[in-house]
């Protein structure tokens, strides 16, 4: 299907969610898990406490090039052994949980925010089987139709892959996938960051990374996801 109408279709299907209420409500985590909404709020509190004891955050060291929405996860540890948690919550992934717990705006105003381990790694493996395929046919790519200006929508065909099952935190609607012109794998989000700004009704600044649209509005990071920016009247991902 072509990548405007599918667009079209998720903002149609969005705006009747926005409606009844439904779109990534603040007040719970899209999808059911009530356990990991809960758990995000006492580690946010054991964060706030830690912090304002120690002046500083929990969390794991990392490199600088590690992008933002995976970089800052949270030493589960150092909050056990100060006495701040008493136990790991059960969605954790130190826990045999679904979620990487990180934090986010560290800078400013801290806030606790969740990475679905699911399309996480569904996207890694794809990233996998991408890497493979370039490597074997001289770098192309196994690229189909141009889903917007330099990205690329996969060829699944190419790679003798399925389409993986994968799901937007947001919305729950099918993640699609592309490709930046080096072959590196990303979801669009373009659908779930247009239905949170119509949600919020605040005009995009031309320089805002529009992801951070996503996060504010629910419990959940944006996984693999691009830089977007508003242009015309739409989010589009800004090429690499």
């Amino acid at each position: 299907m072509n990548r405007k109408r599918t667009l079209l279709l998720a903002l149609c299907t969005m705006i009747l969610l926005l409606i009844s209420g439904c779109l990534y409500p603040k007040d719970q985590t899209p999808g059911q898990d009530a356990s990991a909404r809960e758990a995000v709020l006492t580690v946010q509190d054991a964060v706030n406490r830690y912090k304002e004891s120690t002046g500083l955050l929990p969390i794991q060291n990392a490199e600088a090039s590690v992008p933002v929405y995976e970089k800052y996860r949270i030493d589960f540890g150092k909050l056990k052994r100060m006495g701040y948690l008493s136990a790991i919550p059960p969605a954790a992934f130190e826990n045999g949980g679904g979620y990487i717990f990180l934090i986010i705006d560290e800078e400013t105003d801290p806030q606790v925010k969740l990475l679905d381990l699911k399309v996480y790694q569904g996207i890694t493996a794809m990233q996998s089987k991408v890497d493979d395929y370039r490597s074997a046919h001289g770098g192309s790519n196994p690229a189909a139709e141009e889903a917007f200006p330099g990205y690329l929508d996969l060829d699944y065909d190419k790679l003798g892959a399925s389409r993986p099952d994968l799901s937007s935190m947001y919305s729950h609607r099918p993640l699609e996938l592309m490709l930046s012109g080096d072959g590196e794998v990303f979801a669009d989000y373009a659908a779930d960051i247009a239905a949170a700004v119509q949600k919020t009704g605040a005009a995009p600044k031309p320089d805002e990374d529009l992801r951070h649209r996503l996060a504010e509005a629910s419990y959940y990071v944006p996984v693999k996801a691009p830089v977007y920016r508003w242009q015309g009247e739409e989010p589009r991902p800004v090429a690499p």
